[in-house]
């Protein structure tokens, strides 16, 4: 039997609690929500189009700009993917170099898509301890890479600026102190009766519509999907023994608990990687790239990150498509978790667990 709208509710584009402009349209019967639509194209930057024609040096600066959360990955994936093209093989020092940063870079989105959750449902004191540290942590990227955002620290054939002993022992004393912050406000958000309240049972997504919906990443790992993440098929991943992480709930509680511990992953992989750092080579100002095509595949933060490369014999661009994470999300978001919910309420801490980024929608 059809269901009778009540109401239709817009949410966005402009909203306190979206990090960038979008607009969710939910046709409500009273408190439940029966269908919601995502809308998009309030930012679009077309930087597909600009890159093709490029050469690759300008590319990979643009490639990191598709997103300012997780800009490390996507220079990382296309720099990753000419080097796939051009057959460069990159020393084992600049590849544990490469986890590093990779994988701060992974602990400051993770944190940022928290505090907006802890923020979306009024925890605000949790919210601003979680950006404090998240604070640490971009001080250790700039301190190994020389900027806080956009590093383009890789490049092919290595990376480009080696780790002194100076900055190694005070990345590890940063890492112990964002250990022990971390694991007393994961402490407050597991026992919080507030956060229980607003996230325990909503929001569910089943693995199964988790697996239809081609979600990925925490939000699709939160469902029980852990076989997603591309880190088991990266051979510097696979020889420090990687193994995802995952919880069955499916709802906005383990989305956040998935990524809270996927932080202390991230800074078990860092330690294993300053530990194991192997001497040798590893800087690089540049390589030669010649022509091919390549479809290579990262873990961002947010999931599956895919660069499809086609390039001439120059190293130009000839035609690339960017597949990001949260396009699957969004969708799966939309149309799993919010649609049927029980109460308008949960819609916009619902949209925020699943960590949307629009910038990298919007490309």
């Amino acid at each position: 039997m059809k269901k009778t709208v009540d109401v239709s509710i817009p949410l966005g584009p402009m909203h306190p609690c979206w990090k960038e402009p979008v607009r969710l349209k939910c046709e409500t019967s009273g408190e439940r929500v029966l269908r919601t639509e995502v809308e998009l194209g309030y930012m679009k930057k077309g930087i597909e189009r600009i890159m093709r024609g490029r050469p690759w040096q300008e590319v990979m600066f643009l490639a990191e700009r598709v997103c300012g959360i997780c800009s490390v990955v996507h220079n990382m994936v296309f720099i990753e993917a000419m080097e796939g093209i051009s057959g460069i093989e990159v020393p084992p020092r600049a590849a544990y170099l490469r986890v590093v940063v990779n994988e701060l870079d992974r602990i400051a989105s993770h944190i940022l898509a928290n505090f907006s959750y802890c923020y979306t449902i009024e925890h605000e004191t949790l919210a601003m301890y979680l950006l404090n540290v998240r604070e640490t942590v971009l001080d250790n990227l700039e301190r190994i890479t020389g900027s806080r955002i956009n590093t383009a620290y890789m490049i092919p054939g290595g990376v480009r600026f080696d780790i002194s002993d100076e900055d190694k022992a005070a990345l590890l004393a940063d890492l112990a102190k964002v250990e022990a912050d971390m694991k007393r406000y994961v402490s407050m958000f597991e026992t919080g009766p507030l956060i229980a309240l607003r996230s325990k049972g909503i929001g569910v997504m089943t693995r199964e519509r988790a697996i239809e919906a081609h979600t990925v990443g925490p939000t699709a790992r939160a469902s029980g999907v852990p076989e997603c993440d591309r880190r088991l098929r990266h051979p510097t991943y696979r020889q420090l023994g990687f193994e995802p992480i995952s919880r069955t709930e499916g709802d906005n509680f383990a989305r956040n608990m998935v990524r809270y511990q996927e932080v202390f992953q991230s800074i078990d992989l860092i330690r294993q990687c300053v530990d194991r750092l192997p001497e040798g080579g590893s800087i690089r100002g540049g390589g030669v790239c010649s022509a091919g095509e390549i479809v290579y595949q990262g873990e961002a933060p947010r999931g599956e990150l895919t660069y499809s490369i086609t390039s001439d014999e120059y190293g130009r661009i000839v035609d690339i498509t960017i597949r990001t994470p949260s396009i699957m999300n969004i969708e799966a978001c939309a149309h799993h978790m919010i649609t049927d919910a029980t109460s308008i309420a949960d819609v916009t801490s619902t949209f925020i667990s699943s960590d949307p980024c629009i910038a990298c929608n919007e490309r």
